[in-house]
């Protein structure tokens, strides 16, 4: 079998892309990323000279290319993670998310569609999205597969679009697909725009941990260990045409889960205990910032027997001390660029 996973070199892509590949030695795993700030092939060099590992730089919106890309290999399957992913980023260039993540996905849709044709044996299209398409919820219920869109930033909007591509190639051309939602993910490599790679980063260099509004925000966090298991189950059992929802049952108040980052840094860096806590800065709220996220994964578990770890106190210690292992790693991807970025987008109260 011969897959294309695009996004490889990302966060979330290149654990899938290690997983594949090690647990799939029959397979040809084929990783496709453009190498954007959030593609670091540093991710993936343990597995960079196994025998069924490709990687191919190239975009998704470059439809000729693709098309070309697609004739050439004869792929069986896509696992489609590219995507522009950050909310702060989509504010500031929402035209860039269409792109990436609607246009890229159509052009991808029908490459599969040409190289296929109507033969769909043992072929398979698994779009990898966002809880955050369902919008935002009360204190109470949770997002479940049946749950109607209503995305409120560009990036999710942008998401829903895909998604429903998705869909509708799936009921005009019969193309066989599969779709997740996933909830907010964390682990290692993972580029440190997002919270607790951000404040792992920030702690450890004493600078202020930016935190929107007062922190009550709430998010469902999975170990991306635990999302690379689902899409790989997912991808092998899961029913044509179905939606999954991925979730860590694991759900923290922003401002919760920074005291929480501090604390357990603190004592690894031998630091008196609470002196990180004097580093938390609010500064002004998101545009359109939902309130809560939080996963119901009750189909996913119940049909096809996947569940997350549940150790998260020790999974996000295993995930600082790896940071605190990979220096190099981390001042990489943290270059002046994101710097500006930062300034530009953190205004303190």
């Amino acid at each position: 079998m011969k897959i294309c996973i695009t996004g490889g070199a990302g966060f979330i892509g290149s654990h899938v892309v290690r997983l594949f590949v090690k647990k799939y030695p029959h397979y040809q795993i084929y990783n496709l990323d453009k190498l954007t700030y959030a593609g670091n092939l540093q991710n993936l060099v343990d597995i960079e000279h196994e025998p069924n590992y490709t990687f191919v730089k190239g975009d998704i919106v470059d439809n000729d290319f693709i098309t070309s890309f697609f004739e050439q290999e004869q792929f069986d399957g896509v696992i489609h993670l590219a995507a522009e992913s950050h909310v702060d980023r989509s504010i500031l260039n929402p035209l860039e998310f269409v792109q990436t993540n609607v246009i890229g996905t159509v052009n991808l849709l029908n490459a599969c569609r040409h190289i296929w044709g109507n033969n769909y044996d043992n072929k398979m299209f698994y779009h990898i999205s966002t809880d955050e398409v369902y919008g935002t919820l009360g204190d109470d219920d949770k997002f479940t597969e049946e749950t109607h869109y209503d995305p409120h930033s560009p990036y999710s909007a942008s998401k829903a679009a895909s998604d429903h591509f998705v869909r509708a190639y799936y009921d005009t051309y019969k193309m066989p697909v599969k779709i997740s939602n996933c909830s907010n993910n964390f682990g290692t490599h993972h580029f440190p725009e997002k919270l607790i790679p951000l404040c792992i980063h920030n702690i450890k260099n004493n600078k202020p941990l930016p935190i929107y509004g007062r922190g009550e925000n709430i998010r469902d966090w999975l170990w991306v260990a635990d999302h690379a298991r689902a899409i790989d189950t997912i991808y092998h059992e899961g029913v044509l045409g179905e939606t999954y929802n991925i979730g860590g049952n694991n759900e923290w108040k922003n401002i919760d889960l920074v005291k929480l980052l501090c604390n357990l840094m603190d004592g690894k860096l031998n630091r008196a205990a609470g002196e990180s806590l004097k580093l938390i800065t609010y500064v002004t709220d998101r545009a359109g910032h939902d309130f809560r996220y939080a996963i119901d994964s009750s189909k996913l578990q119940n049909n096809l027997n996947w569940k997350p770890t549940g150790d998260f106190e020790g999974v996000l210690s295993q995930t600082i001390d790896w940071y605190l292992q990979n220096e190099e790693w981390l001042d990489n991807v943290t270059s002046g660029n994101y710097q500006k970025y930062y300034d530009q987008q953190y205004i303190n109260r």
